[in-house]
């Protein structure tokens, strides 16, 4: 089943389900006020939207045509986004290219940090770039939407809460992040607000490119029109979406809606299969080269992120942005 949300409806959006083939949309309203309200009490209004779905695959209810420009991201607020950093080949080469070593536990303890929720970008809205010099970065990545987890949720217990999957791009500014870590309090004003893909799925819509904590598929990253990556999510990962949730709710209770992010998906061969964000193309060169050719993005640059099933058939729709002067 296939999730997204209209832009129209207030701040948490107009609720539709999306047919396999993301051609169609059946308003979703008869069952729940929005997504959000849906994840709230996924007991309740899962087999009811399951209904819905079987419907409209039947083409037996009213429908309208798939547009990714009406649609906000699946969630287009959330009360709680914690993204982590899953894949450690990404990791080193970022924190290489700050100056920053490698925590001593980064193989067995995940990193995650709080991001902004209060309102995300959707799946095709423009990124807008304020200073050029900010460093402006894209980040293609893997999100999961969660039920209600209890404070010391294990990662074998933890699988059995993801209830929907997503894309992102977690927009970052590269030179804004450097002075702000050195203060000792985490991201703020270097991590402004993600986007979403136009869709979420439930778990079941990957087939056995699910296993329970990962996806193994490559994220195809297109920049200005050019493959940038194709990067297999499920390999060189570090930490499964289940040890994400258990780390953050190690200490606190993760309310229905929580949004748990990988990270930058990277692997280990950057030569055959690219990369997902400038910050790690940057660093191969800077290690290769002694310095790094690849700019940053500014107003008219384009990125675009997707994923596609063994048939060749988008999953998630795309994230399809363009970025603008702010």
């Amino acid at each position: 089943m296939k999730l997204a949300s209209l832009k129209i409806g207030g701040r948490d959006g107009t609720p539709v389900i999306v047919s396999r083939d993301l051609s169609r949309m059946v308003l979703a309203t008869s069952v729940v006020r929005s997504v959000r309200d849906a994840i709230e009490d996924w007991g309740r209004s899962e087999p009811m939207l399951r209904a819905l779905n079987k419907k409209l695959e039947a083409s037996e209810v009213e429908t309208i045509p798939y547009d990714p420009k009406a649609l906000a991201s699946p969630l287009p607020r959330a009360f709680q986004w914690a993204d982590g950093s899953a894949y450690l080949s990404h990791m080193r080469l970022v924190r290489k290219a700050r100056g920053a070593e490698m925590p001593e536990n980064s193989a067995t303890d995940p990193m995650l940090y709080q991001g902004g929720s209060d309102g995300f970008l959707g799946p095709v809205d423009p990124i807008p770039c304020v200073e050029n010099d900010w460093g402006l970065d894209f980040e293609g990545e893997i999100a999961v939407i969660t039920d209600d987890v209890p404070m010391g949720c294990s990662s074998e217990q933890a699988k059995s809460h993801i209830k929907l999957i997503m894309l992102c791009n977690d927009i970052s500014l590269r030179h804004v992040m450097r002075p702000e870590l050195v203060k000792g309090f985490g991201f703020f004003q270097s991590k402004p607000a993600s986007a979403f893909s136009p869709v979420c799925v439930t778990p079941d819509e990957l087939g056995v490119a699910w296993t329970g904590g990962r996806i193994n598929l490559p994220l195809i990253t297109t920049y200005n029109g050019n493959e940038f990556g194709r990067v297999n999510a499920g390999k060189d990962l570090s930490f499964e979406f289940t040890d994400l949730i258990a780390h953050a709710a190690r200490t606190r209770d993760l309310a229905a809606g929580t949004i748990i992010g990988s990270g930058t998906v990277s692997n280990e061969n950057h030569d055959e299969v690219g990369s997902n964000c400038l910050a790690e193309k940057r660093m191969i060169e800077t290690i290769r080269g002694g310095e790094a050719t690849t700019r940053f993005m500014t107003p008219g640059d384009t990125i675009r992120f997707e994923m596609l099933n063994s048939e060749g058939k988008s999953i998630f729709g795309a994230i399809d942005q363009t970025v603008v002067a702010g």
